[in-house]
């Protein structure tokens, strides 16, 4: 990208890098509810009261964003998004990479770089406003605060009309899957011996034999859990496993 363009980009657009590993089913709902209003011209911009995040005081009401701010924010709550650990509402990015990703950095012609449109946007703005809360660390080199960890408020997920319910049921599902992960990827002992018969088995009487091993070691509520899907994954994956181990111990 030309410098002059790098330099002055009027109209920032959030890329995501290629080749990162694929979002959450969530993420990319959500994203895609951000693209499809504007998180500039929300109500909640002229609604709400902005607070000062140091003292705690009301600070003077925000006009309404100048375009400039306005796409600035529009790319930030994207990359934001993109990169947020809903678990924890942690964005896992500097604001340099949102930054940079956004089209926000700028470099002077003695090719100094600067992040200061989306680290204005984020302290006098986005945070004051309630839609984030950052984490700070001072620098070592002046008295200076940095910003160190963002967090996305509840109010965030409102800017683009995804509701508290919807994020609560995302987290319940996560949590249960990972649970169920869990309990699948638990090891089973299946002696060497059971692993020559098992070996000499055709592969259905063999995956039988899995199943019969898997059912006397989980619990009941555990293969309720599994349900008869991730039953038969694991079967597979065990019967695999077996019959690698079986070749590999008699080379």
């Amino acid at each position: 990208m030309p410098r002059k363009n790098y330099i002055f980009n009027s109209k920032p657009v959030f890329i995501p890098p290629k080749n990162d590993k694929k979002r959450s089913n969530f993420i990319i709902y959500a994203m895609k509810k951000a693209s499809e209003v504007d998180v500039a011209r929300s109500i909640l911009n002229y609604n709400l009261l902005p607070i000062d995040p140091k003292t705690g005081n009301i600070l003077p009401r925000f006009r309404r964003l100048n375009e400039h701010r306005a796409c600035a924010m529009r790319a930030m709550v994207l990359a934001m998004l993109y990169y947020c650990n809903m678990k924890f509402n942690l964005v896992e990015a500097s604001i340099e990479k949102l930054a940079d990703q956004c089209g926000l950095s700028t470099v002077s012609k003695r090719g100094n770089k600067s992040i200061t449109r989306a680290s204005r946007l984020i302290n006098e703005f986005l945070e004051p406003m309630g839609f984030i809360r950052c984490e700070r660390e001072k620098t070592n080199f002046s008295s200076n605060y940095i910003s160190k960890k963002i967090f996305l408020n509840p109010i965030f997920f409102m800017l683009f009309n995804v509701s508290q319910s919807k994020i609560d049921e995302y987290l319940f599902e996560n949590k249960k899957n990972s649970k169920i992960l869990k309990i699948i990827d638990k090891k089973i002992f299946i002696s060497f011996s059971d692993i020559k018969i098992i070996s000499e088995l055709d592969e259905k009487s063999a995956k039988n034999k899995i199943l019969n091993v898997l059912i006397s070691y989980y619990t009941a509520n555990e293969l309720t859990q599994i349900g008869p899907q991730g039953l038969k994954k694991k079967i597979d994956i065990e019967y695999n496993n077996l019959r690698d181990l079986y070749i590999n111990t008699n080379k």
